[in-house]
């Protein structure tokens, strides 16, 4: 179980926030598989992640395939993740549901076994209004109070928008302390409705960008590519913060470029949204082709996905990990 004794606040959102796959055993793309999480593979990235020095660990979301994990998988994973980081790191887990109650049942139950906090989309089944969405974070809030809460703010998974209203009403929650956030073009107009109570995690690749914007502020960012070597994703991290001291942003400036044109090869043509409809497919490709962490399989339904799409995925992951080697053996890019 975790030792944090007190509920974690914006000030304790900060550098890189990895975000990782549920690993998957080699039968996991059957049905008949009732156990298909690797826990052995999840013990071992969560103690890789945070020897090489990520801030904090997020999980079950997407590509972590939250979606067609058992509550019975679900549950032993977060329990190996907490156990095994021991405190050493704060462990978000993810508890997305269908519905508020059931949400609210899977976070007491992260609450209990020590978990720091939970990373929660919105349930998707209708398309909810901004009142409604608000209220489901105030519902959980209210009944696991204890709990910090990173909104998961993925407009193609949840079918909501995530405006501004919404920013400036949530932020009075003092639960929610971060978001998982996608669409730096709003991020500066966020931040001010938000009244900074609210630290929104930009993607890795845009961090740099967030930091110019306000280098007192955006100061994390959440990685789906530390999964891929994390020792480039440190280099990252640290160069930027360097920068913001010293105001020479040459080093982030060169690394970027090299950053993506080896993730280009991740999305199909359409963008985001295409990407979006094959995440979980793609993702664990890239991570597979890497070879920093096996995350096994797909689990069912999603599955397929073009095999040219999957061999983009492929390129991405191989090249971060050639980019990851040259700088663990030269020291820079």
């Amino acid at each position: 179980m975790s030792t944090r004794q007190h509920r974690l606040t914006v000030d304790d959102v900060n550098g890189a926030w990895a975000i990782i796959p549920t690993p998957a055993i080699t039968t996991a793309e059957d049905w008949r598989t009732e156990d298909s999480v690797d826990y052995d593979e999840v013990a071992k990235a969560v103690e890789g992640l945070i020897s090489s020095g990520v801030d904090a660990i997020m999980s079950q979301g997407t590509f972590g395939e939250g979606a067609t994990l058992t509550w019975e998988e679900k549950k032993k994973m977060m329990e190996v993740m907490v156990e095994t980081a021991a405190g050493r790191v704060p462990i978000f887990v993810g508890v997305t549901t269908m519905n508020t109650r059931e949400t609210i049942h899977q976070l007491k139950f992260a609450r209990d076994i020590g978990a720091d906090g939970a990373m929660v989309g919105l349930p998707m089944w209708q398309q909810i209004d901004v009142p409604g969405a608000v209220r489901f974070y105030k519902d959980i809030t209210d009944a696991v109070p204890e709990m910090a809460i990173c909104v998961y703010a993925n407009p193609e998974a949840f079918k909501f928008d995530f405006p501004t209203p919404f920013w400036a009403q949530v932020a009075d929650i003092p639960q929610i302390i971060t978001c998982k956030y996608i669409n730096i073009a709003q991020l500066h107009v966020h931040t001010l409705v938000s009244r900074k109570k609210i630290r929104f995690l930009a993607l890795e690749t845009d961090h740099a960008d967030a930091a110019k914007m306000d280098p007192d502020f955006h100061t994390a960012f959440w990685t789906p590519l530390a999964c891929t070597g994390p020792e480039l994703t440190i280099y990252w991290r640290d160069s930027i913060k360097e920068a913001v001291k010293t105001g020479d942003w040459s080093i982030p400036d060169a690394i970027y470029p090299q950053i993506m044109q080896t993730l280009a090869h991740i999305f199909p043509p359409g963008g985001f949204s295409e990407f979006s409809r094959y995440n979980i497919q793609l993702d664990k490709a890239r991570i597979n082709a890497a070879g920093w962490m096996k995350a096994g399989p797909c689990r069912p339904p999603y599955i397929s996905a073009p095999e040219n799409y999957i061999e983009g995925a492929i390129k991405a992951g191989k090249g971060w990990a050639e980019l990851n080697k040259k700088l663990i053996e030269t020291g820079s890019l």
